[in-house]
């Protein structure tokens, strides 16, 4: 019996031509099908640790991506960087010193969190959709608890403080507990949610927990009964999928409907369930990143990427020296090259789409909960504000997809126990 070959992991279709020097690619839609080119290339030499054709490869794409060149420029130039840092990492001694005078994680989203708030519409409309969702389903409520998984994000919570204060019924004791790993992000929301409270006359307590979403049991958020309970999780709860992908490759048999199943994932869920909430509020990038095979998830990275930083330019048009372009471009950036360089439980970034989060809420015994945004007026006029720049509001399955030029980007979604 003849044993059949195994079959190879990707199929590159790009080849690259032996027309003219990478010197003389001028057109820039020649030199991005050769960035491409290169960077494919690139990745299948990375994935298979041939490290002298993928210094080869980063050698050419240095000559024709630039930081500060069109938006295939500048994507280029983080995914060969990201690249590079993976073929580092193979001498730890090298990769630590070349890194000592990087800043912390915290303080680098620290930077970028905000202004990617204030600049792209993203978070403006999910915020609408949940606050406007929250009021109509809390209404009659007495005591709300809501439980913040990580966001910290003030231009969330303030503007539903204020909601909550102008409700017709009258205004409910309102309890926000806060869980967030950045001590610093919860000594900063604390005191300007109280002093809100404290203007609008509404009955408020801010519960603030120092914890990651690992660490979360329900003793901690300190649930009492009559409590209409509910929880947001912004942009966060991937990271719960970050595993030992090496235990997965020798059981390979542990998955569910082609999605790998996630322990850790299904815990945390099962916890929250356990806690009776009314809603679990979901957003997340509408992007499918947490896959085993490098090149796989590169190709994924390419495709969800593009989009963002065809938006970037969008949003600031030819000011490609602009420090709020840099910043933000460096916030995506530390999401490629973890997506790109990091393996196993360091590999946070492990964004899924909304059909394996449905998968991963019914296996916990969530049920979707339906978001029609044609009633949700602040998101509507949101979109027609933004509508000029391409962005818009999609129903999707239960979900809403916030979309770029028909691109979806970000997902956002609810669920009831």
């Amino acid at each position: 019996m003849m044993s059949s070959s195994p079959k190879p992991e990707v199929t590159l279709s790009l080849t690259l031509s032996p027309g003219s020097t990478l010197q003389e690619v001028v057109k820039p839609e020649e030199r991005g099908v050769r960035l491409i080119q290169l960077l494919l290339t690139c990745a299948k030499h990375a994935s298979s640790s041939n490290l002298h054709r993928a210094d080869e490869c980063l050698r050419q794409i240095s000559l024709l991506a630039s930081v500060s060149g069109d938006s295939m420029q500048r994507l280029s130039a983080w995914f060969a960087s990201a690249l590079a840092v993976r073929l580092v990492k193979r001498w730890p001694g090298l990769h630590k010193a070349l890194n000592y005078t990087q800043l912390p994680k915290q303080d680098q989203l620290g930077q970028a969190q905000p202004l990617f708030g204030r600049v792209f519409p993203y978070l403006g409309f999910s915020y609408a959709i949940i606050s406007r969702t929250l009021i109509k389903a809390m209404t009659g409520e007495r005591v709300i608890h809501l439980v913040d998984l990580g966001s910290g994000d003030a231009n969330l919570w303030i503007p539903l403080l204020r909601s909550f204060s102008c409700l017709l019924d009258g205004q409910p004791h309102l309890k926000v507990t806060c869980m967030n790993a950045n001590k610093a992000i919860l000594e900063e929301l604390g005191p300007r949610l109280v002093k809100e409270a404290e203007a609008l006359g509404l009955p408020f307590q801010f519960a603030p927990l120092n914890a990651s979403l690992r660490e979360l049991t329900l003793d901690k958020l300190g649930v009492k009964s009559g409590e209409a309970l509910a929880f947001i999780s912004i942009l966060n709860l991937h990271t719960l999928l970050a595993e030992d992908d090496s235990v997965d490759a020798h059981f390979s048999h542990n998955k569910t409907n082609g999605i790998k199943d996630s322990k850790q994932m299904f815990r945390f869920l099962s916890t929250i369930r356990s806690s009776s909430a009314k809603f679990f509020f979901l957003v997340e990038k509408e992007a499918e990143h947490n896959l085993n095979k490098l090149i796989d998830r590169f190709v994924e990275g390419l495709h969800y990427y593009s989009a963002v930083f065809d938006s970037v330019d969008a949003t600031f048009g030819g000011n490609t020296s602009s420090r709020e372009r840099l910043v933000l471009e460096e916030m995506f950036g530390k999401e490629i090259e973890n997506i790109v360089a990091c393996e196993g439980v360091e590999r946070e970034e492990r964004h899924e789409r909304y059909g394996r989060w449905m998968v991963r809420f019914g296996q916990a015994g969530f049920k979707p909960v339906m978001m029609w945004h044609d009633s949700t007026e602040d998101a509507k006029q949101m979109e027609e504000a933004c509508g000029r720049n391409g962005y818009k509001i999609v129903n999707e399955r239960a979900s809403l997809m916030i979309c770029w030029h028909d691109r979806p980007l970000y997902a956002v979604s609810a669920w009831t126990c």
